[in-house]
């Protein structure tokens, strides 16, 4: 493994887990409302975008981290779309 890689790993897991704690934060709160719809959509068409480039060029590094990122941007839109409402707009 030559640096080139190491430093394509450590991007991704630097990124990806940089991602995790808004997301339990999430559903730790059940409250998204503060959480921008446009921005958790933009992140997730790019994190997909970076994972099927990583496919196609076979780039172990940005398949994995971009696969675990996607998913996480998967669930922080879960969260958006089930606790994305104001606590006062909630319906009892």
């Amino acid at each position: 493994m030559d640096w080139h890689e190491i430093l394509g790993y450590l991007a991704g897991f630097f990124i990806t887990v940089g991602i995790l704690p808004q997301v339990i934060r999430l559903f730790k709160l059940k409250s998204a409302h503060e959480i921008s719809l446009l921005f958790t959509l933009l992140f997730l068409v790019g994190g997909l975008c970076w994972l099927i480039y990583g496919i196609i060029e076979e780039l172990l590094p940005m398949i994995i981290w971009n696969g675990i990122a996607v998913f996480l941007m998967l669930l922080m839109l879960a969260a958006k779309i089930k606790y994305g409402e104001k606590p006062q707009d909630r319906k009892l």
